[in-house]
Parts: structure tokens; sequence; C-alpha cells
């Protein structure tokens, strides 16, 4: 039985993690961390790190960026691997997280979703077979997402870049010019309650190649992260991704 920390736990994320866990046998929130408090859960929440009392194993974080800093602190000093969730991270934020992977097992991924991860892996292989074709990234998120476009966009983006040198495109509104043979368009688009929608479009002449990943519900991601939490508990100390995980399935 593995025992996770939850930060972020009366979040949206953190409520679907904790509903998640709960019908496992393989796993169990001991505990949880939020600045904010809630007597719904059967394990204790706790707005301070120096509150910690229990016998976690992974702490997952789905929170804020804000929140990184602190998060990673605690999971070296308690010497606990570190399941980073959140999205919209700095570059800054990232190095943070390469550099606490020298001395705990961190996991982190712009999308938790095993399926998405699949579409990248997917698009990889497309893009090597579809040499000319130009390629547009489109995101479809909830109208309370903050950051644009998506990380899950923006890897699948660096995916392809890491096959092909491509220079990135935000829109085209501001840009009165033919499409370049090396560009990549990404846009993104805010509406509703989308949980998340990102298709990957390959135009060519005379046919259209598009591949699609649409998430119904936020439990993806938290299977997602739980599966990723049970991976990390048992790695040593560095940094790992989904795409290791799924090298395991």
């Amino acid at each position: 039985m593995i025992n996770l920390i939850l930060n972020g736990a009366c979040g949206q994320m953190g409520r679907t993690i904790a509903r998640e866990a709960n019908l496992r046998e393989d796993c169990q929130v001991v505990c949880g961390f939020d600045p904010r408090t809630s007597d719904e859960f059967s394990f204790p929440v706790y707005q301070n790190f120096s509150d910690y009392k229990e016998d976690g194993h992974v702490l997952i974080d789905f929170s804020h960026p804000s929140a990184l800093t602190g998060v990673l602190a605690f999971a070296k000093q308690k010497n606990i691997p570190a399941v980073i969730a959140t999205t919209g991270l700095t570059n800054e934020q990232k190095e943070e997280i390469k550099q606490a992977a020298e001395t705990i097992p961190v996991f982190f991924s712009a999308n938790m979703s095993l399926g998405i991860n699949l579409l990248i892996d997917l698009a990889k292989k497309a893009q090597a077979v579809l040499e000319n074709f130009d390629i547009e990234i489109i995101e479809r998120h909830h109208n309370q997402k903050i950051d644009a476009p998506s990380g899950t966009a923006l890897a699948i983006a660096d995916a392809l870049n890491e096959q092909k040198h491509l220079e990135y495109t935000y829109d085209r509104h501001a840009r009165r010019q033919k499409r370049g043979a090396s560009e990549i368009g990404i846009h993104a688009v805010r509406g509703g309650t989308i949980v998340g929608d990102h298709t990957v479009i390959y135009a060519g002449k005379d046919e259209v190649i598009e591949l699609k990943h649409s998430a119904a519900s936020k439990e993806v991601f938290a299977t997602g992260s739980i599966r990723a939490a049970l991976f990390l508990a048992h790695q040593k100390p560095g940094l790992y991704s989904m795409e290791d995980l799924v090298r395991t399935l």
C-alpha cells in the first residue's frame, strides 16, 4: 500500500485524485495540504508543511506554480518522491525541478493523461513520415484556465521540435505574410467547461491528417497522477516523465 500526500487537496484536481485513490486498493491518501480548509476528507488537511505528521511515501502536487519552491523543499527535507502535476511553470521553475531530481525521484509531465502521451508519440511518428506537411496545433480548454497556450500544446511542439527545428508561431493576427516552411502554429481556445482538447494537424498537398485527443473529465488526469506516484515510489533519484511510465506498461 502506497501512502500518498496531496498538495492542493481542496482544489478540483485534488478532490478528484482523492476520490480516485479511495476506489483503489494499492494506495491511499494519508494527508493533504492546502491554504483552504475542508472537513470533507477522511484524511487531515494541513495549511502548512510544518504540520506534517503522517508516514507518506509519495507527494502529488496539483496546486499552483507559486507553490513549487515550497513543495520541492518539503519533498527534499522529508526525502519523499514528488509528482509535479501543476501546469503553467516557467523555465526557471523547470530548472528547480531538475535540480531537485538530483537528490529525490521527481516525476514531471505537462499532461498526466496516458492518452495524450500516446498522442505525442504518434505525432512524432507522423512527422517522420509526412516530411513536407505543415503542422498546426490547436488546444481548447475551459474559460477558467489561466495559461495559454497549454503546457500540453507546448509539450507536443517541443517533441516535434526535437526531430526537426521548428519556428513557433502563436496565432497569426499580427503576421501579414505567408506561412514559413519551418513554422509550427500553436493556437489556444478558451470557453465553457472544456476539460481539454488537443489536435495536431498535418496539412499537405491535397490531403490533411489530424490526430486528436479529448479529455471528457478530470478523472483521466487523476488516474495518470496516481499511476505516476505508484511508479515513482520504486525509483531512484532522477527526473522521470510519462514516457518512462508508458515504457513499463
